[in-house]
């Protein structure tokens, strides 16, 4: 399992602005928040594909959540260039010598020589409130820019749109329908579980330290709330509206959740750390060591292997319940290699 180390600092540091950003050349928007599940299903399953997207031959993906959605549907060997965290995770699907971006602060004039059929780039690169490729637009390049997804459904509908967009329609409408199918069955699981059994989660991005005391979490208008909701868990931060928030250590350890979630992969031996802090030893998920740490890729990238990591979690929360859950995307990339 590869970890992206820097991506997470950047996640942490981008997270509070990221629903602000997005936008740009892509005329197919995702659901809304207020798109009920049968609209979306309409979106996703009856949107033709764009003329030519069966041509689409040279993509350039700016985001490892596009990337992986790329890979798993077959097109690794028409991705010509990537950003760095899609390279530090997904390099050994791609040539060894392929061009790698900063997309926070890409070489426009390299992107434009390509002479690329598409770029997909998402709010990540936006988080700045600067518009890094907008020399690559001046020049007439496709771009497809993927605006930050709030809910499960905005996913599904941003992955049948990157489908559709690149001639692979059918095959994301497949993913969409197995993902559809999934989030169903976990919900069922969630809905059956007592709610004297429920747990409080804690879910963080980042562990304090003395130099960055803040803790990164998500909000109630987040789609890893909704994951955590699905799967029969309460997300402690849902007492905020906000989407990405931060906790001091004393409000966090107020909070006195059952379980503490993190996808802090930087900082070694996370568990641990978390497990021995100061001033933490009489919180719940301390005391009962109900601290997890599951892949942070399939968290924190929104596309279908959200399914992945909720099965993951609810197998860490409920193993009772969740033990037989089978994930229908774990083979995904093996497949696509």
């Amino acid at each position: 399992m590869k970890k992206h180390v820097v991506c997470m600092l950047l996640t942490a540091a981008c997270a509070i602005v990221l629903t602000a950003c997005g936008g740009g050349t892509n005329t197919q928007q995702p659901a809304t928040q207020e798109t009920t599940e049968a609209e979306a299903t309409e979106e996703t399953t009856e949107a033709e594909a764009p003329a030519g997207a069966a041509d689409v031959e040279v993509i350039i993906s700016m985001a490892p959540s596009v990337t992986h959605i790329l890979i798993d549907l077959g097109l690794a060997d028409k991705i010509v260039a990537v950003d760095s965290y899609s390279q530090m995770t997904y390099g050994e699907y791609f040539a060894a010598d392929i061009p790698v971006f900063d997309m926070m602060n890409p070489d426009n004039e390299a992107l434009v020589a390509m002479a690329p059929d598409v770029i997909f780039t998402t709010g990540m690169s936006a988080a700045g409130g600067t518009d890094v490729f907008a020399s690559v637009r001046e020049a007439g390049t496709n771009i497809i820019d993927i605006e930050s997804e709030h809910t499960i459904d905005e996913i599904m509908a941003n992955l049948q749109m990157i489908g559709d967009s690149v001639g692979k329609g059918a095959e994301a409408k497949e993913f969409v329908d197995e993902m559809r199918a999934s989030v169903e069955e976990l919900k069922a699981i969630g809905e059956s579980i007592p709610e004297e059994e429920r747990k409080t989660v804690f879910y963080e991005f980042s562990t304090p330290t003395p130099d960055f005391p803040q803790i990164y979490t998500c909000g109630k208008n987040t789609y890893i709330s909704e994951m955590l909701s699905v799967i029969g868990a309460v997300n402690i931060g849902d007492e905020h509206a906000e989407d990405w928030i931060t906790y001091s250590e004393e409000e966090a350890v107020a909070a006195n959740p059952d379980v503490i979630m993190t996808t802090d992969n930087y900082t070694p031996d996370v568990i641990n750390v978390i497990l021995t802090m100061e001033g933490w030893e009489n919180v719940a998920a301390v005391q009962n060591k109900e601290v997890y740490l599951p892949d942070p890729d399939t968290v924190n990238q929104p596309n279908h292997h959200i399914v992945s990591a909720m099965i993951e979690m609810g197998q860490m929360l409920y193993p009772d319940y969740y033990a037989d859950v089978v994930d229908p995307f774990e083979e995904a990339l093996d497949n696509a290699a």
